[in-house]
Formats: C-alpha cells, structure tokens, sequence
C-alpha cells in the first residue's frame, strides 16, 4: 500500500511539473518542448470549436498565434487523481494573449480538465484536454 501512495505521489508530482513546463514553453514561445509535453494522439476540445487532433494540429495553431501575440498563463491547480497509468488534473486557468505589435489584447479564464497517460518511456503526457475558458473583459474597454 506504501509503495502504491508513493507512486502515485510522485506521478501527481511529475504532472504538476508537466503543467508548469507546459506555462513556461508557452511564454518562451517554444512548441518543440511543447508538443513533448502530448501524447501524439491527443485531442483539445474547445467550447464553440471542433475537436483539435493530433501534435501537428496544436503546433500549427499555436505558431500561427505566436506570430503576433505573446502568451503568459497562470494555473491554480485545484485537483491531480492518479490511477495505474491514467490520471487527471482539474485547474483553474488564466492567460493573456498579448499582441507583440499591434492588435488585440485577450484575457481568458476558466476551468481545464486534463487527462494523462504514462507512456513507454516513463514520461506522463496529456492525451484529452477539456478548455472551458471564456473571454474576460476588461473593466472600462
């Protein structure tokens, strides 16, 4: 039983850390790390959007918007469950999506709920993301 709670420790542990990894390769702009982060079937699913498959799908999305725009996030961690190799995570999520030049500035808030998978070479990677995320407007725009 020990052992059992020591691994799932360090599993919820390895996931908090994949999620800070996650926010510091995003501000970095850095989608290589990113994408290292996903298993390569992972799906987002966005309210008011169609599913978004697969790395590739992310990674071009993702560059296209880091072309113009900056991203900075803050996430309020509210839950990490691990059973065997699956897990989920449910956190609280900020980000401002911050024109570099010229254009408009967003801040979306929201609740994400994760799922994980332990892959074949010890990494945890997420494999479902659910973004409920709305626009949050800015007082006096």
């Amino acid at each position: 039983m020990h052992n059992a709670a020591t691994e799932q420790a360090g599993a919820a542990a390895a996931i908090r850390n994949n999620i800070q990894l996650w926010q510091d390769a995003t501000a970095a702009g850095d989608v290589d790390k990113l994408l290292d982060l996903m298993d390569e079937e992972v799906v987002f699913l966005v309210a008011g959007h169609p599913p978004m498959k697969g790395r590739e799908q992310f990674a071009q999305n993702l560059r296209n918007i880091l072309q113009t725009h900056s991203i900075a996030s803050q996430s309020d961690i509210q839950e990490i469950i691990v059973q065997a190799d699956l897990a989920y995570s449910w956190s609280y999520l900020q980000v401002e999506i911050i024109p570099k030049l010229a254009g408009q500035y967003m801040q979306r808030a929201g609740n994400v709920l994760s799922i994980w998978r332990l892959q074949e070479d010890g990494k945890w990677r997420i494999c479902r993301d659910a973004n409920l995320l709305t626009l949050e407007t800015q007082p006096g725009a």
